[in-house]
């Protein structure tokens, strides 16, 4: 004995056959959608306005303090003094591009109108014949530049409530122009060439080019808000780590305004580093020169004293032992001097917790414990020579640090004039007007269209997930309801059903898909459906057949009447009943009007005769359509007349079938449901979901009412499967 084991995937594998299969039935959306983003992206490639990169390059050379001594200090304890983050942000600072923008005049921005998204290709693709030559207008359209328009602001002035205000600019006859705001209000006038002040606005216009209508936008732009911008588009980067070459990147629609701002910025940038160091040079040279006069006087003391002192004690010279000590200790007091300068100008430099300070701190101790060293020396001399040695040591200390100080004096004086700084311009500010940097043509193209192919792809699995409709006759089944037929969709019931709709408001035409296509694949299904139910209702307790779904448009009255159709077509007498007399629609598709209907029959305002219609074009089919709208149509299904005009009728047909509401908008359908032997419901492929059905089923069950199956209805062709159960047309050949 074997078991057969069976294995269903689980519901969270991914099935490539049906995601392809999906795909492939999306297939012209997707095709559509992609073809769109196509077009779009070779139309904004051709028309949008090209973007232009300008760049430049600046070195920054590493630098270490200028103070006399200080570089062998810094040097002696490792100081690193990288300074491409600190020269970026100079280099971009406030200070530097606010200039370069007062400069250049961009705080006035205008700019001509041009005609929606093709006018501004015309205008730069104008060729003028002539220098200064302005495009005439196209189509009479003097309002917008067509190529060649040109104005020059050498002033505007505006009150603070206009600051980057759109304000219109109209030009008019021989230098005439009129300014105005949004709202069409005149807010100056003036001529080329001439100051105008009105409003509180001043303006000068230093070339106006264009013909007379042309409108120009302008704009004055507020200092800090403009400022920002073009700090957000200047890029700089450091190339390299610690290699001081500093790249400039800015783009522009005008690549000569983006080469006069780079130029500028460059500019001005090495004017202020140059200034910078010129500034310290003449920090120190003041320092200097405040201490030239100090020392001079100390000098001109010692000597005085010197003097006085060699005639008072009649001596003249020193002995060689002296003159070793004094020479030791002029040295040591020379440098001491020199250090002591070095501190004070480092001071406005440094903290004392600063390493170099510390450093300098550490030299000029030490030289005072070998000064000291000496003065122990000394102390042993005879006191004569103790003076003399003070006197002599004095006036060459003086003398000596006097002569440093002219030096150095000479020497900052020399560098002030000279200074040259450590940033130099490499590459000056040049853009590539041959190649905008956007938009770039293929690439956009490929990457637009490639982005609407992926945007098609998930607009269709978003749909395929948020629509859940049952797809499969399978889903149908596994909620107990056996489907007896899937009807393929038509293209000629959907015109029918197109045709209805246009007919709405007259009397309509008949519209039977049976009579019309004969041999159209949802005929042939829907005779298929006359077989099965030939043998269901071998069972069933009457001739009765109730139609209905669970929600509106999905297809139960056409499949009521044409199953009428056919059933007729077959030989037996069938009777089609429009119950929904709500909305019922069964008198558009069989011919004729809704009125004298079902509502007056059971109402009692007519009678059977009145009310019993035959079908055009099918013998053996009538209809009762659905009559005037009542207030109270269930109440009207619960009357006994209802009742007894439904066993009038079973014995007089072989097949009644009855059209009724959905059932979960309202409770017709239950009502009628007791009075039928056969239940059906329709579901519409792709619409109706799962949990919708089975409500659908089981209001019908809670009000005692048995659905006997489903009919699957408007089937699609899905390349992912197929049709649950295939028909063709079979039609006989033409002689």
């Amino acid at each position: 004995m074997t078991t057969r084991q069976t294995f269903s995937p689980r519901d969270d594998d991914i099935d490539l056959r049906a995601i392809l299969g999906t795909l492939l039935d999306h297939k012209w959306l997707i095709s559509a959608i992609t073809l769109f983003f196509f077009v779009a992206s070779v139309l904004y490639a051709v028309l949008a306005t090209p973007i232009y990169q300008a760049s430049a390059v600046v070195q920054v050379e590493k630098t270490t303090p200028s103070l006399p001594g200080l570089d062998d200090v810094v040097q002696t304890l490792g100081i690193s003094t990288s300074q491409a983050v600190t020269e970026i942000a100079l280099l971009t600072s406030r200070t530097v591009v606010g200039q370069a923008i007062s400069n250049l005049k961009l705080d006035v921005e205008s700019e001509p109108e041009h005609f929606p998204v093709v006018g501004g290709y015309i205008a730069r693709h104008f060729t003028p014949a002539s220098p200064g030559m302005v495009a005439p207008p196209l189509g009479g359209l003097s309002r917008y530049d067509w190529g060649g328009a040109q104005l020059d602001i050498f002033q505007l002035d505006v009150p603070k409530d206009l600051l980057d205000q759109p304000l219109h600019l109209v030009a008019g006859e021989n230098g005439a122009y009129v300014l105005s705001n949004d709202d069409n209000e005149v807010l100056l006038t003036g001529w080329v060439g001439e100051s105008a002040t009105a409003n509180g606005i001043t303006m000068q216009v230093k070339t106006l080019r264009a013909n007379p209508g042309t409108a120009f936008d302008v704009v004055k732009h507020a200092q800090l808000p403009l400022i920002s911008k073009v700090q957000g588009k200047l890029v700089a980067t450091e190339q390299g780590k610690d290699s001081g070459i500093i790249e400039l990147d800015y783009r522009s629609a005008d690549p000569v305004l983006a080469t006069q701002l780079l130029e500028q910025i460059s500019s001005l940038y090495v004017r202020q580093n140059v200034d910078r160091n010129s500034a310290e040079a003449a920090s120190s040279l003041k320092f200097v020169k405040e201490q030239l006069p100090k020392v001079r006087l100390e000098l001109e003391q010692a000597t005085q004293a010197m003097n006085t002192f060699q005639t008072r004690a009649h001596s003249v010279d020193i002995s060689m032992q002296t003159k070793a000590l004094l020479d030791q200790i002029v040295a040591i007091d020379a440098s001491l001097g020199q250090l002591h300068m070095q501190m004070s100008d480092m001071q406005h430099h440094f903290t004392p917790e600063h390493p170099a300070y510390k450093a300098l701190a550490q030299q000029i101790g030490d030289m005072e414990g070998q000064k000291a060293a000496l003065q122990k020396q000394v102390g042993k001399l005879p006191d004569t020579q103790q003076q003399m040695l003070r006197l002599a040591r004095d006036v060459q200390v003086s003398n000596q640090t006097y002569t440093n100080l002219l030096n150095q004096a000479q020497q900052l004086n020399i560098a002030r004039a000279g200074t040259v700084g450590n940033v130099r311009v490499i590459d000056h500010a040049a853009t590539d007007t041959s190649q905008p940097v956007w938009p770039r043509g293929v690439l956009l193209v490929l990457g637009g269209t490639i982005f609407g192919g992926l945007l098609a792809v998930g607009l269709v699995f978003l749909r395929q997930l948020l629509n859940r409709g049952v797809e499969d006759p399978a889903a149908i089944e596994r909620l107990g309801l056996p489907v007896y037929v899937s009807i393929p969709r038509s293209e000629l019931q959907r015109a029918n059903a197109l045709r209805i709709v246009g007919h709405r408001r007259a009397a309509s035409k008949q519209s039977l898909l049976a009579l019309s296509a004969p041999a159209d694949m949802a005929t042939e299904a829907l005779r298929s459906l006359r077989t099965s139910l030939h043998f269901a209702r071998l069972e069933a307790k009457n001739n009765l057949l109730l139609i209905s779904s669970s929600r509106p448009g999905v297809g139960k009255s056409f499949v009521a009447a044409n199953l009428a159709a056919v059933s007729a077509e077959a030989g037996q007498r069938v009777l089609l009943i429009d119950a929904d007399m709500r909305k019922g629609t069964l008198h558009r598709v069989v011919g004729g009007k809704a009125e004298q209907g079902l509502s007056e029959l059971i109402s009692g305002q007519a009678d059977l005769p009145q009310v019993l219609r035959s079908v055009d074009g099918v013998n053996k089919l009538f209809f009762i359509p659905r009559g005037k709208i009542p207030p109270n149509p269930s109440e009207l299904l619960m009357h006994a007349r209802f009742t007894s005009m439904l066993e009038s009728l079973k014995p007089r047909f072989d097949l009644i079938i009855i059209d009724t509401p959905p059932i979960l908008a309202v409770t017709d359908a239950a009502v009628i449901g007791h009075y039928v032997g056969t239940s059906l419901l329709v579901v519409q492929f792709g619409v109706n979901q799962p949990r919708e059905v089975a409500l659908a089923k089981q209001r019908f069950e809670q009000n005692g009412v048995a659905i006997k199956g489903a009919i699957f209805n408007l089937v699609e062709k899905r390349s992912a499967g197929h049709y649950a159960y295939a028909y063709y047309a079979y039609a006989s050949a033409k002689s």
